[in-house]
């Protein structure tokens, strides 16, 4: 495959040359398999795979892109042509450029040949265990809407004209499960996921298990007065937040005027306590890559250190207009799309404490499970006001 791949990507380079653009290639083969399992059953199983070729041209400082799934002689010459045409209807920018090659890349193990060795059987049985699992866990577990196994592997190909080349395969396998808990009337959901770069490291009974916990412990539940205490959030709910905050640490946010963070960095944004750090080279990080969408190495990046702000995120065209070198944060979804830039494995560093001496110190707090609205936040000023359920400390 990574040969067919080659082939398409070296004649798009080399049509392109012809058309005097300079071009990007960005290649991808994506295989994936979704079981879907419900009262002991099989309900769908799907395998599914993509092939296709993106191209981003430069005409003089004039952006061009065009994309197919046909990797013939005949649609890759086509594809070229009409990635040229585009460019000529977009605005000059002298910061549309291909980033040179790198000489090495980091060396990570992002492949696990066992997760394509396995059998259909084994992993429906993944599925059935996880189901079995919370249903035995907790008697008030009366439905699960679907326990599902996942994974999939993703063989992707990067060539510009600057002779840059980079290529790697990597794949990942999931559990997840969704189910409802019954008592008196009350009902309550349950979910859990576990994703892992391991297929040994799939735990069907933790995901069962977690699932049916957290369904099972809000039965029942009752609200309380208003009140101002201190508050402590589970990590899922801790990555909700997360998710409000990075845009305002992406490059092209702050260059748009919508991050809360610009014109902030070097300050103090955030307690001293506060370490958050974006990592693409994690071997066991789900979107861990050697290099990102545009073929830059990856790298570690601290973006708050002891709660100040050390530097945002930075493709190569962000890094271009702010005179800095990229992060390694060019992302994009598939081969149908431009980049633009993103996290990866966005971290929240761990503290020093733990968590009985955590809630050992707090007087009256609330331990928050769960936060409805998020939706509505708004990522560009931080302001939120959402609905949050939990168990109060120390009554919890």
């Amino acid at each position: 495959m990574e040969t067919i791949l080659k082939t398409a990507g070296e004649k798009a380079l080399f049509w392109a040359s012809r058309q005097g653009v300079e071009a990007e290639a960005y290649l991808l083969y994506d295989k994936e398999l979704s079981i879907e399992v419900r009262a002991d059953e099989v309900e769908t199983l799907k395998k599914a795979e993509e092939i296709g070729l993106g191209l981003r041209v430069i005409n003089q400082g004039r952006l061009g892109f065009a994309y197919s799934t046909d990797l013939g002689e005949k649609s890759i010459r086509a594809m070229v042509q009409d990635a040229r045409e585009s460019s000529e209807y977009t605005a000059y920018d002298s910061c549309h450029v291909l980033p040179e090659a790198s000489p090495s890349y980091p060396l990570l193990q992002l492949y696990d040949p066992e997760i394509n060795t396995r059998t259909i059987e084994e992993k429906v049985d993944l599925a059935r265990k996880t189901e079995k699992t919370a249903r035995e866990f907790d008697p008030r577990v009366k439905l699960v809407e679907r326990s599902v196994y996942e994974d999939s592997e993703m063989l992707t190909l990067i060539l510009n004209t600057r002779g840059l080349e980079a290529s790697v395969r990597v794949n990942y396998a999931a559990l997840y499960i969704f189910l409802v808990a019954e008592e008196e009337g009350d009902a309550q959901n349950g979910f859990s996921m576990l994703a892992q770069k391991k297929f040994r490291g799939l735990d069907p009974v933790f995901v069962g298990q977690e699932a049916a916990g957290r369904a099972a412990r809000s039965l029942g539940a009752k609200g309380i007065e208003p009140a101002r205490m201190t508050c402590v959030m589970e990590p899922g709910v801790a990555v909700k937040f997360m998710g409000l905050l990075a845009p305002s640490l992406l490059a092209d946010t702050v260059h748009k005027g919508k991050s809360m963070l610009a014109r902030l960095e070097g300050q103090e944004v955030a307690n001293p306590l506060f370490n958050l750090i974006d990592d693409a080279c994690m071997e066991e990080g789900i979107a861990s890559y050697p290099f990102d969408a545009e073929g830059v190495p990856c790298r570690k990046n601290t973006l708050i250190e002891q709660g100040v702000l050390k530097t945002f995120l930075y493709d190569t065209y962000s890094a271009h207009r702010a005179r800095r070198d990229s992060t390694g944060s060019a992302r994009r979804g598939s081969f149908r799309g431009l980049p633009g830039v993103g996290t990866s494995n966005l971290i929240l560093a761990a503290g020093t404490t733990g968590a009985d001496d955590l809630f050992a110190a707090i007087n009256r707090g609330l331990l928050i499970t769960e936060v409805m609205g998020m939706h509505t936040a708004n990522p560009f000023s931080g302001d939120f006001s959402v609905g949050a359920a939990g168990f109060l400390i120390p009554a919890w």
